[in-house]
């Protein structure tokens, strides 16, 4: 209670010395007031939302050339670490990377993190936790992430906050088809085409990609293929309906840790998605009814170490989450906004070894949950004061009901600026690997919870050009899921406890001229260590544009990194500094080329322990803009 008394104070202090507020931006290009969905279910300017809101665009998306989102939401997002081992790919089971931590949440358990697509939650069904090579930047229109809990809007697993991809749509009238091809260091293939059309009332976005590459080590190939559709309608100047669908297919092998080599661990994995919503805007009131499905099918080779006979059986599951989210918000009266809704949701699956001899399939579990939910958030303005307040009833089948409550104020100090304060809960149910696969199982484990407390303060200076955020949190959890012993044998436990506290700063600087620089920098203390959650995350980055070309470049520093959790007395504290160069050339009004270079300094450094990862790296490419 004293170390959040004194972080309380300091905050409370800073903020009269200089009065502002939180932009929650992320990329340079975002300004201040920006409106953004995630934080509240409706289009909302991000000043009046209490917690701390981060957003990177289309162009710095574009601008990244990368498949997946995760390594640019590290970059530009404070507090934010996805781990990796290789030049493409993260894979999934053992020596897997893609591991997303939020403020040290998520290092310990990847369910603690949630991922959302148009604001559906995505992940695995049994193991409960994100795919990461499912969030294709060929989706995304804009990445919003929202730094702390959101589980009174999105229920568990988002207990260390959301990353929510906003699927891409056709605003200009007529067609638009791009074309991307890349290709570089080991053997790395990139292309992705999209089609975008919008006549009358009807939109229509159609994109497919195919990626490859050998690795920089031997037996680390990835391959992976998908496509993603979305159509839409205008019924009437207030009523929009869209359905959408994507599938993406992945092969990965995993080498093993340099020093223990594995063989034949490969991984066939195939994720899809389906929504339908039909959205309504008025003048006073907004809302959606949605419906979602999202489908698993993995294979998956553990492979054997040296002197070792191969695995006589393969690892399969099936797995499913299917769900209805209604929600509406009005405008009671002046000032007010009153947003309720209802979740439901069934997730599960199947999973049984399948013996290479004889075909003959031993049932590991079979089981299906469901998850209903309501809540509501109340928001009033008050002059230049917004006060927030929310709560969550959230009933699981195994577990039973948790409360959820949440509560915020934000206020305009100064000109251009406001200072925001946020009291949230979050929490995570466990998820059905750990109630009921494995030998380590337990049936009896009840949700992980924690309390979130934090204070920021931001302000845009000389007429917009500069903007500055600097934000300070606690956290405190506990029956959080950890292996221990009970009744002689290993079994999962809620015995661990979570205490993180630490701050965050982002800056950004419209020089004029072409330039622009950014900047963004987290400082982290776990009283209780786990991996991937680095004490110290730096970038800085600027850009250059002028006539046909386009430079960009950054430089991030990453020290007090775990590799590995932190118990174990091999673990190993890294740091490292990564410099990245970006360029491009518009040669007409159809064709760009571009080039990206990563780890320019060839830095020796590992993410996951004993996954060495590559050093300089280079690839270049075309794209046609049709």
């Amino acid at each position: 209670m004293n170390k959040i008394l004194s972080i309380l104070l300091a905050c409370t202090a800073a903020g009269a010395a200089y009065g502002a507020q939180e932009t929650g931006q992320a990329a340079k290009n975002v300004a201040i007031d920006s409106v953004v969905v995630t934080g509240a279910r409706y289009a909302s300017d991000i000043r009046h939302l209490p917690m701390s809101v981060a957003v990177v665009d289309r162009d710095e998306i574009v601008r990244r050339q990368e498949a997946s989102v995760l390594p640019l939401l590290t970059e530009q997002v404070p507090g934010l670490f996805v781990t990796g081992r290789g030049v493409m790919g993260y894979g999934v089971s053992d020596g897997a990377a893609g591991g997303i931590s939020l403020r040290g949440i998520g290092g310990g358990s990847a369910a603690q993190m949630l991922v959302l697509i148009d604001g559906h939650p995505q992940y695995m069904g049994l193991f409960g936790h994100p795919i990461a090579d499912a969030y294709q930047s060929m989706l995304a229109e804009r990445v919003e992430v929202v730094r702390g809990p959101a589980s009174v809007l999105y229920g568990s697993n988002a207990m260390g906050g959301v990353i929510n991809i906003v699927t891409r749509r056709q605003r200009e009238e007529g067609v638009k088809t791009d074309l991307n091809v890349g290709y570089g260091s080991w053997n790395t293939l990139q292309t992705e085409a999209a089609n975008r059309i919008r006549k009358g009332r009807f939109t229509s976005v159609v994109t497919g990609s195919y990626n490859r590459t050998d690795g920089h080590r031997a037996d680390m190939g990835f391959e992976q293929y998908g496509g993603y559709a979305k159509v839409g309608y205008e019924i009437s100047r207030r009523w929009n309906a869209y359905a959408d669908v994507n599938l993406t297919h992945f092969n990965a092998s995993n080498p093993g840790e340099i020093t223990a080599p594995v063989f034949d661990n490969d991984s066939r994995i195939t994720r899809g998605m389906a929504s339908v919503s039909l959205e309504n805007s008025y003048d006073r009131t907004s809302g959606a009814l949605k419906f979602f499905y999202n489908w698993g099918r993995h294979r998956i080779n553990d492979g054997y170490g040296a002197g070792e006979e191969p695995r006589d059986y393969r690892f399969n599951s099936k797995d499913r989450m299917l769900g209805v989210s209604w929600y509406q918000s009005a405008g009671l009266w002046r000032g007010s906004r009153l947003t309720a809704g209802i979740d439901w949701q069934r997730f599960g699956g199947r999973a049984w070894n399948r013996f290479t001899a004889d075909g003959r399939e031993e049932p590991i579990v079979d089981q299906t949950e469901d998850e209903i939910a309501g809540y509501a958030d109340f928001r009033q303005s008050l002059g230049r004061l917004t006060v927030d307040a929310g709560v969550r009833i959230d009933h699981h089948t195994r577990t039973g009901t948790e409360w959820v409550p949440q509560a915020g104020i934000s206020l305009r100090a100064a000109r251009d600026g406001a200072l925001k304060a946020m009291v949230s809960k979050g929490f995570r149910n466990p998820v059905l690997r750990e109630l009921y696969m494995f030998g380590v199982k337990n049936p009896d484990l009840k949700p992980e919870r924690l309390w979130n407390y934090e204070l920021s303060w931001t302000q845009r200076l000389a007429g917009g050009s500069v903007s500055y955020g600097v934000n300070l949190f606690y956290i405190k959890g506990e029956d959080i899921i950890r292996r221990g012993r009970a009744d002689g044998r290993n079994i999962l436990l809620n015995q661990a406890r979570i205490e993180n506290w630490g701050a965050e700063a982002d800056a950004a600087w419209r020089i004029g001229g072409g330039w622009s620089v950014n900047a963004n920098y987290s400082w982290l203390r776990m009283e209780y260590p786990v991996p991937a959650s680095p004490e110290h995350k730096l970038y800085a980055g600027g850009d250059f544009g002028k006539g046909r070309w386009s430079v960009s470049t950054g430089v991030q520093y990453i020290a007090g990194l775990y590799t590995a959790a932190a118990p174990d007395p091999e673990v190993r504290e890294a740091g490292f500094v990564l410099w990245n160069l970006r360029a491009s050339l518009r040669v007409n009004r159809l064709l760009t080329i571009f080039v990206r270079g990563e780890n320019l300094l060839a830095e020796r450094y590992e993410i996951n322990a004993g996954y060495p990862m590559p050093r300089a790296t280079v690839f270049g490419g075309l794209k046609l803009n049709l």
